[in-house]
Parts: C-alpha cells; sequence; structure tokens
C-alpha cells in the first residue's frame, strides 16, 4: 500500500503493483513495531558473513555450529539468545543496557486438559479470564509508579536475577540501574539460563565498529564472528507511514505527524474520515496484551462504521478539541507511570514523553465500550 487518499466523500487506494480501489472506510491494522531500525554503528557493510535485523531473519543462514553475534538485549534478543544458543559454536550478546526480567511459565496442557476445554467452552473462557485478570494488575502496575503492583513487579523481577544468576560478577553485569518497568519489562522463562551457557558470552563494552572478521569493542578486542544479528528496534512512530494518507482537503497524515503522531483513541485523526487504526499513536501498548486491545478497539471501531451503514452519517471523524483534550490529559497522567521515572526508552517522543496509554487497562475498556458521539464530527 503506497497511498490512500480521500476524495469525492471515498477513499481511493493505490498499491505499490498499480492495483487501484475505492473504499468507504479504511481500518489500517499495520501494527507498531514493524518497520526495523538499524544501528548507526561504523563498518556495518564490511562485515564478511552474514548480518541482517532479527525482523527480516535470513533463514538461508545455518547457525549450527556458527560464531552468531547478538546486538541489543530488548525482548527479541533474549527470545533469541534462549531459543539458538544450544545451536552455536559460540553465542556473544553485545549489551548495551542491561534489562530487568521477569520470570515467567509457558505450560503444556494434557490431553485431557485440552479435551476438557472443547468439551466445555466456559472452561476456557474461565482460562481466559484468569490471565485477563493478571495482565490488569501487572498493567494498574505499569502505569502507576508508586503502586503496591509495581513494587511486586520489582521483587519479582529482583528475586530472579539474585536466585537464577550464580556468578556474582555476571550477575552485577547484568543488573539494571533503573527501575524495573522502565523500559518494557522482558518475560522469559531462561534467558539466565541460557547467558550461563559454557558458549555464551555477555559483552558490555561498547561497540567501536564492525570489521570484516567481526565486532571490535572499545576496549580494541575483535570478536570473531560468522553471523552478526541485529536485535536493534524499530521504527516505532511510523505507524501507517511510509504509506501517504492524504484526509480531507489534501491534509497530509505525514505533515500533521511530522513533530509527533496522534490520534484520538489512537483510532482517529480530525479531517480523516472514516479512516481508523488498530493499535495507533499513544494505544496501549508498554507490556498490555495487544490482542485484546486490538480486539476492543475493532469493537468500538465497528460501532462507528455502524452509524456509517445506517445512513446517519457519511463521514465520521474525531474532532480537534476531542484529540487535544486527551492528549493533554494524557501527557499529564504519563508523569505518573514507570516509563517516566529515569530511563531511556523506545516509549518515550521527542519530548520524553512516554507515547504510551498512561491509565489502567480497565479504563480503556471502559473508554472501548462505547463512543462517545460528542467527541466525533459527523457530515453528511
Amino acid at each position: 500500500m503506497v497511498r490512500c487518499r480521500f476524495t469525492g466523500g471515498r477513499w481511493h487506494i493505490e498499491t505499490a503493483h498499480g492495483v487501484r480501489d475505492e473504499v468507504d472506510v479504511v481500518i489500517a491494522a499495520t501494527g507498531v513495531l514493524h518497520h526495523p531500525r538499524y544501528p548507526d554503528i561504523d563498518g556495518l557493510d564490511s562485515f564478511g558473513g552474514a548480518l541482517f535485523h532479527s525482523a527480516r531473519w535470513d533463514h538461508s543462514v545455518s547457525i549450527d555450529g556458527a560464531r552468531v553475534g547478538i546486538i541489543g538485549t530488548g525482548s527479541t534478543a533474549m527470545q533469541i539468545v534462549a531459543g539458538i544458543v544450544d545451536r552455536t559454536q559460540r553465542l556473544t550478546l553485545f549489551q548495551r543496557t542491561a534489562q530487568w526480567v521477569m520470570p515467567s511459565v509457558n505450560p503444556s496442557y494434557t490431553p485431557e486438559e485440552q479435551a476438557a476445554f472443547r468439551a466445555d467452552g466456559r472452561v476456557m473462557q474461565d482460562l481466559r479470564q484468569s490471565v485477563a485478570d493478571l495482565f490488569d494488575h501487572f498493567s494498574d502496575g505499569i502505569v502507576n509508579a508508586s503502586s503496591p503492583e509495581m513494587k511486586v513487579i520489582e521483587q519479582f523481577c529482583l528475586d530472579n536475577l539474585e536466585k537464577n544468576v550464580a556468578d556474582p560478577a555476571l550477575r552485577e553485569r547484568l543488573r539494571p540501574d533503573y527501575r524495573a518497568g522502565c523500559k518494557r519489562l522482558v518475560v522469559s522463562a531462561n534467558f539466565y539460563e541460557a547467558i550461563q551457557k559454557p558458549n555464551a558470552v555477555l559483552v558490555t563494552e561498547a561497540i567501536d565498529a564492525v570489521e570484516r572478521a567481526g565486532i571490535r569493542t572499545a576496549d580494541g578486542r575483535l570478536h570473531e564472528l560468522d553471523v552478526i544479528v541485529l536485535a536493534t528496534g524499530f521504527q516505532v512512530n511510523a505507524f501507517v507511514r511510509p504509506m501517504a494518507v492524504l484526509g480531507r482537503d489534501g491534509a497530509d497524515l505525514s505533515q500533521l505527524w511530522k513533530d509527533r503522531p496522534e490520534a484520538y483513541l489512537s483510532i482517529s485523526v480530525p479531517d480523516f474520515p472514516n479512516f481508523f487504526m488498530l493499535n495507533g499513536p499513544n494505544g496501549p501498548v508498554g507490556n498490555f496484551s495487544l490482542i485484546e486491545v486490538a480486539e476492543l478497539q475493532l469493537g468500538y471501531i465497528m460501532q462507528l462504521v455502524e452509524r456509517l451503514r445506517g445512513g446517519e452519517a457519511r463521514e465520521i471523524s474525531a474532532t480537534e478539541n476531542a484529540m487535544t483534550t486527551l492528549e493533554d490529559a494524557r501527557v499529564v497522567a504519563a508523569e505518573n507511570t514507570i516509563w517516566s521515572t529515569g530511563c531511556h526508552s523506545w516509549y518515550l517522543d521527542d519530548r520524553g514523553v512516554p507515547a504510551v496509554w498512561p491509565w489502567p487497562f480497565s479504563q480503556f475498556r471502559t473508554e472501548m465500550a462505547e463512543p462517545k458521539w460528542e467527541a466525533y464530527e459527523l457530515r453528511g
């Protein structure tokens, strides 16, 4: 998709292959973490082995028996470490910033339990509700840095580090200097086990450059490698971009978002009628369930669509006042969240404000139950 333009009361869509279409409503479920961010490191193009971003994994490259280097220590990097360490000759993790790791379990369900799920839908629903309740407690802690829930989360992370990393020196190198949850909290059952394997190496010296034979760090050491994986994150403010989205009277979404992206409830933007987003700007993205977020948002969007289908309006978009009022309140509330406690993370926008939903998830569910129609402009 390269272009969406609203003209004559409809959206005109173009693809890179020249396909064109006209529609009444566009729902942009383009996601948040999908445009890879490549690091600014000298010599990336000079590496003699295989080099790729974690989100563009080259499956033609064998890692079995290889010397693999991973740059980054976010959720992706830690999942990769645990997933491939046993297949490599040596796995080297290049850590710029230590991360807090929340322990987790991922149980297998027996055939008898699976049969019970099939026989009675309420059993599965009860399980789902228990997980949702757990997420609610978790999100209540994350959005209130001084809450009892947040203290419990921090203690879980601290105990995980203290009890599961045996070497005191390695433990200190893995110990973050900021509060748990300030960066996106890593959830893993086996990262600490993996990084303590005999063939795993944690490097905390800064990377100086990539060379043909590997990565040279600031201490002058060359770490010889066959494969380099860039687990260096994403351009988190891209959303629908680089697709050109042109709204009413030629309004350009990229220009509107030149400083930072905004949308009412992360769904609707003024002067872009009948254009709705799932997981758009400033929504519940920080350790919330994006699956449930999308489900709730889609139910909300369909209520807007029903107004169009019922003929009550031809064009629906949030008002400027509704978006600005909510954004002002969001910025103030974000000061109380764990993301504002002094670390550098991809949550923070150009002002240092967490670009996320700063209230309990239960409040988001309430907002998604039914649109506040006074927040929308209905035309036609």
